[in-house]
């Protein structure tokens, strides 16, 4: 009885064994068919891409891989990556996909982004004069006017306290109005400075005895385009 049950579990080894070495030789021959399949062409990084980083072409490469492992929905123009902004840190060789990507528009959305290396977003609170009735833009440049009353003399004494400042934000808007944009009165402005003068802005503001008032630029220069477009790089 012994001996059939010997018989019997080395049968049953014998068929596995069989089993796994068929399964393991279809992989082999399948192998080679895979690497001689049809290649496609699709964008990958080229070097490392932080996160919130505007792509250039430079960027980018165009690589081949099987076509069976593509994913379909991978880029495989660079123009369709030119220009937006990184959405996920992207590692060198990695497939681009359409969600890594984002509109610069988009960015507009978080004023943490629009802010340059070294710079700080500061808000003021102003009424609807010191605000030139309420016409500053996002994208506009001011000075800030610092406005105090001299308690000997009564009179009202006033200086430019900063210049040539880039304004971030109206209110809680972040982008410039366009045609059907509704009307929405603000009570602060989000300016963009060097620390040391985010600093002055806040003391200014925060002066129970002063105000202050902002002095909105031309966006045009004279024969040399808007003030925008000469920032620039």
């Amino acid at each position: 009885m012994r001996s059939k049950i010997i018989l019997f579990a080395a049968l049953l080894m014998g068929i596995a064994t069989t089993v796994l070495f068929f399964d393991y030789m279809q992989k082999f021959k399948e192998a080679p068919a895979a690497a001689n399949g049809k290649l496609k062409s699709v964008l990958a990084a080229k070097q490392d891409i932080p996160e919130n980083t505007i792509i250039t072409t430079g960027m980018l490469e165009v690589v081949q891989v099987p076509d069976t492992g593509a994913q379909s929905s991978a880029l495989a123009n660079p123009a369709a990556a030119e220009g937006k902004v990184a959405a996920v840190h992207l590692v060198p060789g990695e497939v681009v996909l359409p969600h890594h990507l984002k509109e610069q528009k988009e960015e507009a959305l978080f004023v943490s982004k629009k802010v340059r290396e070294g710079y700080r977003a500061v808000s003021v609170g102003v009424n609807i004069v010191q605000s030139v009735s309420n016409l500053i833009e996002p994208g506009d440049h001011v000075d800030l006017v610092y406005s105090k009353k001299d308690k000997a003399t009564e009179s009202l004494l006033s200086q430019v306290l900063l210049e040539d400042v880039p304004v971030l934000a109206i209110g809680r808007r972040m982008v410039e109005a366009q045609a059907d944009t509704p009307y929405t009165e603000y009570a602060q402005v989000t300016l963009e400075l060097k620390p040391a003068d985010a600093v002055k802005a806040i003391n200014a503001d925060e002066d129970a005895d002063a105000f202050v008032s902002l002095m909105l630029h031309s966006r045009i220069v004279d024969g040399q385009g808007t003030k925008q477009e000469q920032k620039k790089p």
